[in-house]
C-alpha cells in the first residue's frame, strides 16, 4: 500500500514467528465477547471508530494479527494450518491467492458480498475488497529541472538518458517488486522480459528491499537520487493528502507505460479450520460496506470494489487511472513466480 504514515505464551510464539498481535483498540463494554481473529498484511488500516462499531454490532472482540506482506501472511497461514491462528484473512491479493487456495488454507465464502457486482474480481473463493495499480512514479520537479522527457516505453528506460534513474523493489521481499516484475513478463514475454532486465542492470537500475526504502530513501522527491520509482497510481494523491502545506497539484505523477502497470486486487476469505464463522462472515460483509469502502481509500490508498461507492476527493482529483495493465494469470503467478524471482536475481543481482 502506498504512503502509509502501512501477553500470553501465544503472543510470544507469534513474536518469534514475526507476527505482531494487535487489538483493534481499547475494548469497550459492548465489545466484550468472544474474539474474532483477523490476520492481515502489515498495511491494514481502518479508522478505529469503524472497527469499534463492528465490534459492538457483531458482539465480538476484534483481534488483528499483522503478518508482514501478503506473501509472508500466506506462509504463516500454511505453517499454522494444523492449528489456525486466525478465523478470517484480509489482504490476499492476486499474486498469492492461487497459492493460498492450492495449499488449502482458505475456504470459500458465499454470503451476500460474494454475490454482488464488483469493480475487480479475485476468484478462489475470496471476496474482493479493493484494488489499485502498481506503476512507475516520477518526481515532476526533477524532470522539469533536468529538461528530460518522460519515458514512454520500457525500452526508453534502457537508453543512456535514463541511466541510474530508476529504483525498483526486490521481488522476493516486496509485493510491488513482484507485481512490477510480473507486469514486464506479461507484456514482453519471459525471454524478452529478462533481456530487458539485463539491459536495465547495465543502465544502473537500483534494487531496494521494499517499497518504504525505495520511496522514502532512494526516490528524489524524498531526498534520494532516483527520480523514477515503482509505486502506486494513487501515490500522487497521497502526497497531496499528507502534505504539511496545502498543495494545488501533486509533486509526483504516475506513468502509464505499457508493461509497467500491474493491477493488484486484494480480498478477504475464511481461514480453513478457523472458528467464529458467523462473526467472520459479518466481518467480510463489513469490509464491503459503504463506510469501509470509502474509508480505505485514504487509509490504505486503494480503490473500492463496490461500484456505487464514490472515489475519495484526493484520489478523484490528483490520481489518474492507467489505461491498461499487464497481469499474468493467478495460476501463472502461483506456479511460476518463484522461478521468475530466481531468474531475476541471477540476471539483476549476480
Amino acid at each position: 500500500m502506498p504512503l502509509l504514515p502501512r501477553r500470553t505464551l501465544l503472543s510470544r510464539c507469534l513474536a518469534l514467528a514475526g507476527v505482531s498481535l494487535l487489538t483493534a483498540g481499547a475494548p469497550t463494554a459492548q465489545a466484550a465477547g468472544p474474539e474474532l481473529r483477523v490476520i492481515t498484511h502489515a498495511s491494514f488500516d481502518l479508522p478505529k471508530p469503524l472497527l469499534a462499531q463492528f465490534e459492538q454490532e457483531a458482539g465480538v472482540k476484534l483481534v488483528l494479527i499483522k503478518a508482514g506482506d501478503a506473501g509472508e501472511m500466506v506462509n504463516k497461514l500454511i505453517l499454522t494450518r494444523a492449528k489456525p491462528l486466525a478465523d478470517v484473512v484480509y489482504g490476499l491479493d492476486n499474486t498469492v491467492i492461487a497459492r493460498a487456495a492450492r495449499q488449502q488454507v482458505i475456504e470459500p465464502y458465499a454470503g451476500p458480498a460474494a454475490q454482488r457486482e464488483a469493480a475487480a474480481t479475485l476468484g478462489f473463493g475470496a471476496v474482493p475488497v479493493d484494488y489499485g495499480h502498481v506503476t512507475l512514479n516520477i518526481d515532476k520537479a526533477w524532470f522539469a529541472q533536468h529538461k528530460l522527457a518522460l519515458p514512454k516505453t520500457l525500452q526508453d528506460l534502457t537508453l543512456p538518458a535514463y541511466k541510474g534513474l530508476l529504483v525498483v523493489q526486490h521481488p522476493a521481499t516486496s509485493s510491488p517488486g513482484l507485481a512490477f516484475l510480473s507486469a514486464t513478463i506479461a507484456h514482453l514475454g519471459e525471454a524478452a522480459a529478462f533481456d530487458w532486465w539485463k539491459a536495465m542492470r547495465a543502465n544502473g537500475v537500483k534494487v531496494a528491499k521494499g517499497w518504504t526504502e525505495a520511496y522514502y530513501t532512494d526516490f528524489s522527491k524524498n531526498g534520494g537520487k532516483r527520480p523514477i520509482v515503482v509505486s502506486y497510481a494513487s501515490s500522487p494523491a497521497a502526497e497531496v493528502f499528507y502534505s504539511k502545506t496545502p498543495l494545488g497539484e501533486a509533486p509526483t505523477a504516475s506513468l502509464d507505460i505499457p508493461g509497467a502497470v500491474f493491477r493488484q486486487v486484494e480480498g478477504v476469505a475464511l481461514v480453513r479450520g478457523g472458528g467464529q464463522r458467523e462473526a467472520a462472515g459479518r466481518f467480510i460483509e463489513f469490509l464491503r460496506s459503504a463506510p469501509v469502502q470509502s474509508a480505505l481509500q485514504t487509509t490504505m490508498w486503494m480503490l473500492p470494489v463496490e461500484p456505487k461507492v464514490a472515489r475519495a476527493e484526493p484520489i478523484a482529483k490528483f490520481s489518474v487511472d492507467p489505461t491498461q495493465f499487464s497481469n499474468p494469470t493467478p495460476e501463472q503467478l502461483a506456479t511460476q513466480s518463484a522461478g521468475w524471482v530466481k531468474q531475476w536475481t541471477r540476471v539483476v543481482l549476480k
